[in-house]
């Protein structure tokens, strides 16, 4: 029984470093949207606008630039509500196999 012990610590410690990596993606994502959210409001308050395209900025419509950006920030809400559909479904198979692990070592050390 100890090895399906191990097994089960190892598999809870990669849905650890998982939950961890979501944690961080979705960091990202809401910097990239807050950027965004900027972004937006910047331009608003201008009557010319530029994009960034490569190492160099080109003049750009207000509009085109406006509906890129919503665009943009569509795909990272998205991307925000995707990550954390996954990280609620982790976190709920990693406690359901904490409560596994926690009555498995209770049964052995009381079997001892």
């Amino acid at each position: 029984m100890a090895r399906e012990t191990d097994e089960q610590l190892g598999q809870l410690q990669l849905m650890e470093q998982n939950m961890q990596n979501f944690v961080l993606q979705k960091q990202n994502f809401q910097m990239q949207l807050m950027e965004v959210e900027s972004a937006l409001n910047e331009l608003k308050e201008t009557d010319q606008a530029y994009k960034i395209i490569g190492n160099i900025m080109v003049k750009s419509s207000k509009e085109k630039l406006d509906d890129d950006l919503r665009s943009k920030k569509e795909i990272i809400e998205l991307r925000i509500k995707t990550l954390e559909k996954h990280e609620l479904k982790l976190r709920e198979r990693a406690s359901k196999l904490q409560g596994e692990l926690l009555e498995r070592m209770k049964k052995e050390g009381g079997a001892k």
